[in-house]
């Protein structure tokens, strides 16, 4: 069993935003979502983001807001104890059709071949959308929708398509659960 925990970010680590993160100052992870995030490094889970951030080829924000937006993700993930083994995003728009936009699984497979793993089954992708269980089940993970960001807005979708997915209030709680099934 791969004991890798696949993070998508917006809606799941830090708040969302329909107008996009586009700064270091609209970013806000959740008050514990880093904690959950380092219980799971210092369980022995890997830790990978793969998220979408369209914004860039929008032209909302650059490549590098994104990087100092992770870097201090980095940061206080590094110090609560925990860390980020990869970051996979994918910064184009919908109508691009690139292989890394989820509900594709592109960025999993990324972030599979930087970890340098021979399978991504029996790992999770967490998400807040039908899309991010739509990409992990296309890459063979397990999956979890959490309640946080858009989640609410996707759970009956995801219940009817993919009732195997675990329905969990935030990170926190999946990591909770996680760790006693585990």
């Amino acid at each position: 069993m791969q004991k890798l925990v696949i993070l998508d970010r917006d809606g799941v680590i830090n708040e969302d935003s329909d107008a996009y993160i586009k700064s270091l100052d609209e970013w806000h992870p959740y008050p514990t979502a880093i904690e959950a995030i380092a219980t799971l490094t210092r369980a022995g889970w890997q830790v990978a983001i793969a998220t979408n951030q369209s914004g860039i080829g929008r032209g909302y924000y650059s490549r590098d807001t994104l990087e100092a937006i992770h870097a201090r993700l980095h940061t206080m993930v590094r110090q609560a104890g925990g860390e980020i083994a990869h970051i996979a995003y994918c910064p184009h728009l919908p109508q691009e059709a690139c292989d890394c936009r989820k509900p594709k699984p592109g960025l999993l497979f990324q972030i599979q071949q930087a970890l340098a793993l021979p399978t991504l089954a029996g790992g999770w992708m967490v998400g807040d959308s039908l899309r991010d269980i739509e990409a992990g089940i296309a890459a063979g993970t397990q999956t979890a929708l959490v309640n946080t960001g858009k989640g609410e807005r996707y759970a009956s979708d995801v219940a009817r398509d993919h009732p195997e997915t675990w329905r969990c209030d935030d990170l926190a709680d999946f990591v909770r659960h996680l760790l006693k099934v585990a």
